[in-house]
């Protein structure tokens, strides 16, 4: 079964971000990495977004405490993977191929990401 499509804005992206990164936080704690990374938002605009991203079904919070703790719901990888397949099917007509290649040719790659991809690549030809 493919993953669903979460419809996430870039404003929520970084906020759920926080939360893969940081694990479970409260509105404050968010609010203070995002300050520590230049963004400038208001506690209820982060407040506002832990909330549509809870309604969306990508996080939950624990109301048991002082203070409510947002935790992702879903992970980096299913996000990405939703994504990744949305781009292939709106900008390359369902084909990964042309994608890679032109990331291939437009990116620079470590010498370990290298080894993976010909790994992977390897593997592609022994299946075959």
């Amino acid at each position: 079964m493919p993953p669903p499509n979460y419809e996430i804005g870039a404003r929520e992206l970084d906020v759920l971000k926080v939360l893969w990164d940081r694990g479970p936080s409260t509105v404050r704690d968010v609010l203070d990495r995002l300050h520590a990374q230049g963004r400038r938002v208001a506690y209820t605009t982060v407040l506002t977004f832990l909330v549509r991203l809870e309604q969306k079904g990508v996080a939950t919070s624990d109301k048991s405490g002082h203070a409510y703790v947002y935790r992702a719901k879903v992970s980096r990888e299913s996000i990405t993977l939703g994504r990744l397949k949305a781009m292939v099917r709106d900008l390359y007509d369902g084909a990964a191929a042309p994608m890679v290649l032109q990331l291939m040719s437009t990116e620079k790659f470590t010498p370990e990401e290298i080894a993976k991809l010909q790994r992977l690549i390897d593997g592609l030809d022994s299946n075959a």
